[in-house]
């Protein structure tokens, strides 16, 4: 069955940093479009920040502009969210997702089970 994973969630303090990766099962990410979302407790899932297929990144979240990164490895296997200054806010079940035509702020055609990252001192 084709599915995306996620890895990395935990918890960590603030100002600390984690690193999320997605990867893919029965598929490879190379050719596809992977996006990050959160999903807080008590409020509605949000998108946070999507790597298109050609490396093109777009950012859904403006709260974690300049803290929060999209990557791929060079074998295009993996799509990595590096997370740093973490907040109390950024806690959250975070999913990434993976479309064969574009980044967007919900259409997705894989999703992942989520991991939970709790930032608390």
């Amino acid at each position: 069955q084709l599915h995306v994973v996620e890895s990395g969630g935990g918890m960590v303090q603030p100002g600390g940093s984690l690193r999320l990766s997605c990867t893919a099962s029965g598929f490879t990410l190379d050719y596809y479009a992977v996006g990050w979302f959160r999903q807080a407790p008590g409020k509605e899932r949000e998108g946070v920040i999507c790597i298109s297929s050609s490396g093109d990144i777009t950012n859904y979240a403006d709260s974690v502009k300049g803290r929060f990164t999209i990557s791929r490895d060079s074998a295009k296997t993996t799509v990595y969210l590096q997370m740093n200054s973490l907040k109390h806010e950024d806690t959250a079940v975070y999913y990434c997702a993976a479309d064969p035509i574009r980044c967007s702020n919900a259409d997705y055609v894989y999703w992942g089970q989520g991991t939970k990252d709790a930032v608390s001192s």
